[in-house]
């Protein structure tokens, strides 16, 4: 990707722009957040808002790199080293700093120390991280997998795995016996004992889990229109994990549609959205969410205008959903994903986004799209084709929309549009502020817009876009 291109990206989980040096606590953060997570670029000479290339003078580039390698040495622990390099864009110099994933996390400030010195990166932000995430990084360190700790408190004669047992002798014919369990990393000895690992407990129908990990579940819902404010139905499924995922994915069959084509003399059905990429996204949620994230459960809704899959956990740094047609493999739950891939529920060969990206292309009209929502991992199916009848942000505008007062002009309308065309997510204060209009002034212009045909949403009023018709 060049410098052009890059220039016109968003700030994000692996990018940064400052149009000077930042105060020295500022960049240590960014440095370690970067090292901890899935590396990044920080760009000095350009300003983030309004994104524009300022530069620096040639003169202060060699100064400036002194300085930084210099902080992230005197600054940032264990050792991190990072790449500079200077860049020419449009006749003005830029300072580039790469700083790639770690392999000795948790990074933190040293005048800090771990505890109240490590960031992780969410989104364009530098976050501190909590003892969970701490331990969670520590983990990483050691290329051991919070799943694939044992659990003392439970005993291994005791524990409640019969559920479990029957689904592993369906998809694989085999007994679920003491030897398997051990093979498969369900169990381990510590000091001549045989506990089972918290894989286990997730695979089970103990009370255990249900003490131990209560958010461990999927909760699904139906609302009505394209907002989250009522139910049509609604279920939270609790069963052990390797039921959830078919479980979910049944619940989303009951409220999309199914049509029919006819292909010669054959009747072919045909989904309104493309079912293998949704049940591979489910269980994807499942398999490779963070369990030791509490308080957070995977959630599964459906609006009339689209699909939306949240996992708690970010997207491991190896995988790239913009790539999704080459084969990418990365479990965050090593011993969960090997029993799924083992009950022929995921695929070995990390041929699922392939999958996903082959289905798409037979659905033009569903746009498929992903983000990072504070820590979790989000993917939507947009129905491009809804027709919505209303706008939930302007719900409490007047019908009468032809009552065009002094700020509805061309001029503003026309604002309004570009404002959109640069981000498709704004909010309606957003645009107000801008705009320097009211609240109820934009919202009556968004109004007259949709009228025209010329503006509509898609998706609720938290998670949609903008959508500008080509009419003008």
């Amino acid at each position: 990707m060049n410098i052009q291109e890059i220039i016109h990206k968003p700030e994000g989980r692996r990018l940064e722009f400052k149009s000077e040096l930042p105060s020295a606590s500022d960049l240590a953060k960014t440095i370690v957040a970067f090292a901890n997570d899935a590396g990044g670029e920080v760009y000095i000479g350009i300003n983030d808002k309004p994104r524009k290339v300022v530069g620096i003078s040639e003169e202060d580039l060699p100064k400036l790199e002194e300085k930084i390698s210099n902080l992230i040495y005197d600054r940032c622990y264990p050792a991190i080293l990072p790449e500079i390099s200077f860049v020419s864009v449009e006749d003005k110099h830029l300072l580039k700093v790469v700083i790639y994933r770690g392999s000795m996390p948790p990074y933190y400030l040293k005048d800090k120390g771990k505890l109240k010195g490590t960031y992780i990166r969410v989104g364009s932000n530098n976050r501190l991280a909590d003892e969970t995430i701490i331990a969670e990084l520590e983990r990483k360190r050691r290329n051991v997998s919070f799943d694939s700790e044992i659990v003392m408190d439970a005993s291994l004669e005791t524990i409640n795995i019969e559920s479990f047992k029957s689904l592993y002798l369906e998809k694989t014919g085999e007994d679920l016996d003491f030897n398997t369990l051990k093979k498969l990393e369900l169990i381990k000895k510590e000091q001549n004992i045989d506990y089972p690992t918290i894989a286990l407990i997730l695979f089970s129908d103990d009370s255990l889990r249900y003490s131990l990990f209560p958010n461990a579940k999927v909760e699904c819902a139906r609302f009505k229109g394209i907002g989250s404010e009522e139910f049509i139905d609604k279920k939270s499924i609790t069963s052990h994990i390797g039921l959830q995922a078919e479980e979910a994915y049944n619940f989303v069959l009951r409220h999309i549609n199914e049509g029919a084509t006819i292909n010669g003399v054959y009747t072919v059905s045909h989904w309104e959205y493309p079912i293998k990429a949704i049940r591979e996204v489910i269980r994807n949620a499942v398999v490779h969410r963070d369990f030791s994230l509490t308080g957070k459960d995977i959630k599964v809704a459906v609006y009339d205008d689209m699909i939306e899959i949240t996992s708690p956990g970010l997207l491991p740094p190896s995988i790239d959903y913009a790539a999704m047609e080459s084969r990418q493999s990365d479990a965050r739950n090593k011993v969960v994903a090997s029993v799924f891939k083992r009950l022929g529920i995921i695929d070995q060969w990390g041929n699922g986004l392939t999958l996903i990206a082959n289905e798409m292309k037979e659905y033009p009209n569903i746009k498929m799209q992903w983000q990072e929502v504070g820590l979790s991992f989000q993917v939507q199916f947009i129905n491009t084709n809804y027709k919505p009848n209303d706008i939930d942000d302007v719900t409490d505008v007047t019908d009468d929309v032809t009552d065009v007062t002094d700020d509805v002009t061309d001029d503003n309308k026309l604002r309004l549009l570009t404002l959109v065309r640069l981000n498709n997510r704004i909010t309606t204060t957003e645009i107000a502020q801008t705009l320097k209009l009211s609240t109820r002034q934009c919202k009556r212009l968004i109004a007259i817009l949709k009228e025209e045909g010329k503006l509509c949403r898609i998706g609720n009023a938290k998670t949609g876009q903008w959508i500008i018709a080509n009419k003008d």
